[in-house]
């Protein structure tokens, strides 16, 4: 029997060819709602910094099931018991996990609906695909949300060495050039193997584990919380906060997404339940609905709004300036006279209210390894399982276990502070 014909090719710049199964897996690829990813850009304004950084959400979902697929083969060649049902399930916890995502990924997950994570989401997509398609992804959604016996099977999905992330660095790391991003990922599968019910790495693979949170780290500082994806991020919000305030007082607003008029209107919150309506409105946005909307905004008779849009389209970015939290307290009054002086000078409106869409005042936050509760183990000679960072042998990872905070300021280019 031919069995290429029992698979579809997918070439990837990354990993090389993927080989999906015919069945349930490629249907769900085919969905509407996982061909929506093609039009999530993975790092949202990061094409803003690096030019080539265009891939998409559904690159790096079909690029995370294929490490999927790697790492099951391996675990069954080392006699861990895995079904085929428990296996169809995995790798359909790892195509979803990020099905939920909103436009632009990260950038405006907490600007449309409140008290809102996009795993959210995803969970209630896999539940409404699984009516679809007549409980074929009940095993599914127990992995997905660590209710299936087996936990390793969810530590793939969801754990400080997933597929997810191994993806997503390999993957990120190609499209920006940032070369201190690249990951040595099949060592990393090669040595993953199931002891005592949870996912762990042989020793030989400590030095590839080594490499891939300093990596993480790496990528977090030059690409993730660029200075300048920082500020990008900041106009964007800033804008959807300017049509929201200008909706809230009834002044007249064009928006030409229809789902998009949903969020920035109805003001939806997922604090108790996802609504159908809600979700409804959410699948239908992807960054077009985004794009259009500022494009249209960038022609608007609101002048704030108006100038806004016009500073995103043209690349007219705002300012990232890092500074200690005492620091950062005592220049914000300098930089809120600043930007009002500023303002009132280009006949712009100056009070503080509208001054306030022309700076932030936040942190960045990033955790290369967060050992607490969800650690790496590392299995030593004497089959005992060790913590990675008291495995490893250089003292620098215990470095990495700290959190980094980096207060900072976004402000107008023309300021100084």
């Amino acid at each position: 029997m031919d069995k290429s014909n029992q698979y579809k090719i997918f070439n990837d710049p990354v990993h090389g060819f993927i080989s999906v199964p015919k069945g349930i897996i490629l249907r769900l690829i085919d969905h509407h709602y996982v061909q929506r990813l093609r039009r999530i850009r993975q790092l949202g304004l990061g094409y803003l910094v690096f030019p080539a950084a265009e891939h998409s959400r559904f690159s790096h979902a079909m690029g995370a099931m294929e490490l999927g697929q790697r790492v099951l083969k391996n675990l069954i060649e080392k006699d861990t018991t895995i079904s085929d049902a428990e296996l169809t399930g995995t790798l359909i916890a790892i195509l979803l996990h990020d099905v939920g995502h909103g436009p632009l990924s990260h950038t405006l997950e907490h600007t449309l609906i409140k008290d809102f994570k996009h795993e959210m989401m995803s969970l209630q997509i896999m539940q409404e695909l699984n009516k679809e398609f007549d409980g074929e992804l009940d095993t599914a959604i127990q992995i997905f949300t660590n209710q299936y016996p087996k936990k390793f099977l969810h530590q793939l999905i969801s754990s400080q060495l997933d597929m997810d992330r191994l993806d997503y660095l390999k993957r990120d790391s190609f499209f920006t050039g940032v070369s201190e991003g690249s990951v040595g990922i099949n060592r990393i599968l090669k040595t993953m193997r199931v002891f005592k019910g949870n996912v762990v790495i042989e020793k030989k693979g400590i030095y590839a584990v080594e490499n891939y949170i300093l990596s993480r780290r790496l990528m977090y500082m030059q690409v993730y919380l660029h200075k300048t994806v920082l500020s990008a991020d900041t106009l964007l919000r800033k804008i959807f906060e300017r049509a929201q305030f200008l909706i809230n007082s009834g002044e007249p607003i064009n928006i030409p997404s229809e789902s998009l008029t949903f969020f920035l209107k109805k003001k939806p919150s997922s604090r108790k339940t996802i609504t159908k309506k809600v979700m409804q409105n959410y699948m239908a946005l992807d960054d077009h609905d985004v794009f259009i909307c500022i494009k249209k905004w960038s022609v608007d008779r609101d002048p704030i709004l108006n100038d806004l849009s016009n500073r995103f389209l043209n690349r007219h970015l705002f300012r990232t300036h890092f500074a200690t939290r005492n620091e950062r307290h005592l220049l914000m009054e300098e930089l809120i006279r600043k930007t009002k002086l500023l303002l009132n000078k280009k006949g712009f409106p100056s009070d503080d209210h509208s001054a306030s869409f022309y700076y932030e005042s936040n942190e960045s936050f990033s955790e290369a390894y967060k050992y607490e509760n969800e650690s790496i183990w590392i299995l030593n000679d004497d089959s005992q399982a060790i913590e990675f960072s008291k495995a490893a042998d250089t003292k620098h990872i215990i470095a990495l276990t700290q959190p980094v905070v980096k207060p900072y300021l976004v402000h107008l280019k023309e300021i100084t502070l």
